[in-house]
């Protein structure tokens, strides 16, 4: 290892020691990379193995390492959906002693994917909007917390699937910036714009490859993010006037907002001078709201789609086997838990547990449930409808996640972040 090699990290792993950072990146040996399908980056990038972990490896300048990771750590506090950092590394030499460029390294995420590889032959209608207004719903959380991306694309975008739709996730804070208030109007739309030239290119792009259904109509859909994005910032920010006697309205608000996914934190409401009509609007929103609350009754982590259908079935349980309100919510929960969530997921043979998450598994079971008993007109039953999901589904889904064991323990340092530079080859 370079006598000059530094390695900032925010948690220790020891493996990062082994990597061989005095080859170039786009040269490193097959054994370190791992088979994950990656998308389009002005840099090299490369997927490797760390452990019993994957991470993303981009080589790029030290400045612009140091800047995107700082970046990264700060929207992760933010809990905004985007990827974790793990180490800048600096100083890299090759064995003739020529410089090489810095890295950063970011953890992968799991069960996620790159626009291009969703389908791998071509982009069906519906899947084209659901990524565009999942790239809206990302652009609007960014808005919120006060970050102007400045390069928003599907490229800079990975997606997990979410009961049905999609949860986007940023990849590429490199051209971001984190204002210290709100954001302008300009600017808003100034990343708007930015995504609607970007996403349409790159839907052209698909197009010009054969990749993408002839019905759809790229600049249209790229023009559908801003509309979802306009519609979704609406709702959440703007104001609202009604009469005095219409106070129920303000109840209704929070719920369409939590229907979103969204919890309010705080809201301002202002009336006339002749006390006859009110004014509302929400101050402080904060998304994930059925992710959470799913999270507190049964500790599963799950995307928001996915939380609201697990929600729904555990209220729908609920509602059967505890009629009335006597019931604790928390035991309900516990007992949907063991007797329902938990015995689908334990029945997935080991081999098809890496192709989805056990939430999406769990919804497409109950979809694919539901569907059997509309079409056979009678109720298919949980056994039945589970091994057929298994062997005419779930099967045949290509693995979205690689498992490579569990994950191996990390030391977590005292300080935000640690220098460690080598004098000596280890």
């Amino acid at each position: 290892m370079s006598a000059s090699l530094s390695i900032t990290a925010s948690e220790m792993a020891p493996e990062l020691f082994e990597l061989p950072w005095d080859i170039a990146l786009e040269d490193w040996p097959e054994e370190t990379i791992a088979a994950l399908p990656k998308g389009i980056s002005r840099h090299i990038v490369r997927f490797i193995h760390l452990g019993n972990h994957i991470v993303a490896v981009k080589e790029t300048t030290e400045a612009l390492a140091v800047r995107e990771y700082e970046m990264l750590q700060k929207l992760n506090r933010l809990d905004v959906p985007c990827v974790e950092p793990v180490a800048i590394v600096s100083g890299r030499v090759d064995t003739k002693g020529e410089e090489l460029p810095a890295a950063l390294v970011t953890r992968h995420l799991r069960f996620s994917l790159p626009y291009r590889a969703l389908y791998s032959q071509t982009l069906r209608p519906d899947t084209a909007t659901r990524l565009a207004d999942a790239l809206a719903v990302l652009l609007v959380r960014l808005h919120i917390v006060g970050f102007f991306w400045g390069d928003v694309s599907l490229s800079n975008t990975l997606f997990r699937r979410d009961a049905g739709s999609f949860a986007a996730y940023l990849v590429d804070a490199e051209t971001g910036e984190l204002m210290p208030g709100s954001l302008s109007d300009g600017q808003r739309e100034n990343d708007l714009e930015i995504a609607r030239i970007n996403v349409a290119g790159e839907l052209l792009d698909l197009q010009a490859g054969g990749r993408l259904d002839e019905d759809i109509d790229p600049v249209a859909v790229s023009n559908s993010i801003m509309d979802s994005y306009r519609s979704l910032w609406d709702e959440l920010t703007g104001w609202e006037s009604f009469d005095q006697t219409e106070r129920w309205r303000i109840t209704q608000r929070v719920s369409r907002l939590n229907e979103l996914g969204f919890d309010i934190e705080n809201m301002s409401i202002s009336s006339d001078d002749a006390g006859s009509s009110l004014r509302i609007q929400p101050k402080v929103v904060d998304a994930g709201h059925h992710t959470r609350r799913l999270l507190r009754l049964t500790g599963i982590d799950a995307g928001e789609n996915q939380a609201r259908r697990l929600l729904n079935d555990m209220d729908s349980y609920r509602a059967i086997h505890f009629p009335g309100d006597d019931v604790d919510e928390e035991m309900a929960a516990h007992q949907w838990l063991s007797e329902v969530y938990d015995p689908i997921i334990r029945a997935i043979p080991r081999e098809y547990r890496g192709k989805l998450e056990g939430p999406e598994i769990f919804h497409q079971w109950r979809e694919h449930r539901a569907a059997r008993s509309r079409d056979e007109d009678r109720d298919v039953s949980r056994e039945e409808s589970l091994q057929s999901y298994i062997e005419d589904v779930l099967q045949h889904r290509r693995d979205e996640a690689v498992v490579t064991g569990p994950p191996t323990e990390a030391i977590t340092l005292p300080n935000p972040t640690i220098e460690l530079n080598w004098r000596d080859r280890i």
